[in-house]
């Protein structure tokens, strides 16, 4: 039937109904969130600009013209499922991470992963190590496609930027589907465990130098070796297997009978290293903290001292005793050293002074060299120091080590005109000042003290150490 000429005439049109592009959009976007949500897959960047493109051409049309783009959108979202099918297992690959245990401080590291493919369809992926704050990763990823049946290996380098104990627990990667269009997020476990130890290469330096007689390019004085001093002893009868050198002529005239001299050798000492890891080492200096330096210093001086053979000992603390190591000699006692204090970090407690000099007193009783490394800005600190120091003459030989403040040096050797940088320049001296007093101060009650900028404390600290030896001043 005909309708009439009368008969109003009825447009049909989707919109009447409620049916948008934004209403597709938003059904489409349901099963997505779910594949986001419940299998960690993604569409990828390919796949997103295909999809903007059917949505683009439906806004401008209008009524029933819209369903065109919308066609070519459902076509699309058909490849997508299918394509959505080729997506790899993740239980059919295996990675592994290959690396030593132990690296050295803004040393680069190398990493091998390596990635077996045990399913029957060659996988394209992309790969991240494990990012743990404090190291850097050089390349971040790897895009790389395995075989069947294939084991593929990528390798990267790992600077750490800080000391400690590290964990790598997870190998991070991103499978792709055959069309690209997907990309299934996935975390591979792969515990890993990275020891960052501080910058041991100035002890190899100091070696070198040290074998071609040549400690005096690093600032190191000459000292005569162990045992060589002229430490005399005593008169005794010459014996068949001594040195001729070693005759006293004037002795045998007057015993007529040969007398030789006899000399002592040096015995072996102890070194104790009392190190501060509290608010007062927190400064930094060219990216590293006071407490890096010092404990670069110190191993550097372990060192020295072992090879005298000496023993050697370690206290950190701040607010409560971080690590001990007993005095002891040989190379393995470097080794302990390196492990307890490679993780020590500074900390924005106050150092209780009081423990640490009483845990000292507890555990080493014997006779010997006590370094202090730590650093004064106030009267407390530095009248907690003065009279724990004090305690030891006689005991021990204490050796306090302050760490000057590039920052407050500069204020007051930079005066200027303008009152604000005037009035900085006049505290930094006067800070400066008091400071210099506390030292007069520690010297008259009989401590040693060496006052260094952290960067250059290494060769007057060893320096100190080899005057103590060639002195006998244990």
């Amino acid at each position: 039937m005909n309708p009439g000429a009368g008969d109003p005439v009825v447009h049909f049109s989707w919109f009447d109904w409620g049916i948008t592009p934004w209403t597709i959009l938003c059904l489409c976007l349901i099963p997505l969130m779910l594949l986001v949500v419940v299998r960690k897959t993604y569409p990828t960047t390919r796949f997103a600009a295909l999809a903007v493109v059917p949505l683009l051409l439906a806004l401008p049309l209008p009524d029933w013209w819209w369903l065109l783009p919308a066609g070519l959108g459902a076509g699309l979202a058909f490849l997508g499922c299918i394509d959505l099918i080729t997506v790899p297992n993740a239980t059919h690959l295996r990675v592994h991470r290959e690396m030593a245990r132990v690296s050295s401080l803004g040393k680069r590291h190398a990493v091998e992963l390596q990635i077996d493919n045990r399913g029957k369809s060659p996988v394209r992926l992309c790969l991240a190590d494990d990012a743990v704050d404090g190291l850097s990763i050089s390349p971040e990823k790897h895009a790389i496609t395995v075989s069947p049946g294939k084991r593929l290996s990528v390798k990267h380098v790992i600077t750490p930027g800080r000391r400690g104990a590290f964990e790598l627990q997870f190998v991070y990667s991103h499978l792709f589907s055959q069309g690209g269009l997907w990309r299934l997020h996935h975390d591979f476990p792969c515990v890993s465990q990275l020891h960052v130890y501080p910058d041991i290469k100035q002890i190899g330096e100091y070696a070198l130098l040290a074998r071609t007689n040549r400690l005096s390019q690093i600032g190191v004085r000459r000292t005569r070796k162990a045992g060589q001093d002229n430490n005399f002893e005593r008169l005794r009868d010459f014996q068949h297997d001594d040195n001729y050198k070693h005759i006293d002529w004037r002795s045998t005239a007057r015993r007529q009978k040969l007398t030789v001299r006899q000399f002592q050798t040096d015995q072996s000492q102890r070194v104790i290293f009392l190190l501060d890891c509290g608010r007062m080492m927190t400064n930094e200096h060219n990216g590293l903290s006071l407490l890096d330096y010092a404990l670069n210093s110190v191993l550097m001086l372990s060192y020295v001292a072992l090879s005298q053979g000496d023993s050697v000992g370690m206290v950190c603390f701040s607010d409560r005793i971080h690590a001990y190591v007993p005095p002891a000699s040989g190379k393995r006692q470097m080794n302990r050293l390196l492990h307890a204090g490679f993780d020590q970090f500074p900390e924005l407690v106050q150092s209780r002074f009081d423990e640490a000099f009483l845990y000292l007193s507890q555990h080493c009783r014997k006779r010997s060299l006590v370094v202090l490394v730590s650093n004064v800005i106030d009267q407390v600190n530095a009248q907690q120091i003065e009279n724990y120091m004090q305690n030891l003459v006689g005991c021990h030989l204490p050796l306090l080590v302050l760490l000057r403040d590039h920052r407050l040096f500069d204020a007051a050797d930079n005066p200027a005109p303008d009152p604000l940088v005037l009035s900085r320049s006049a505290a930094a001296s006067q800070i400066l000042l008091w400071r210099h007093q506390v030292i007069r101060g520690m010297r008259a009650r009989g401590a040693l003290t060496l006052d260094v900028f952290p960067d250059e404390m290494t060769s007057p600290l060893v320096n100190q150490y080899l005057e103590v030896k060639a002195r006998h001043l244990l």
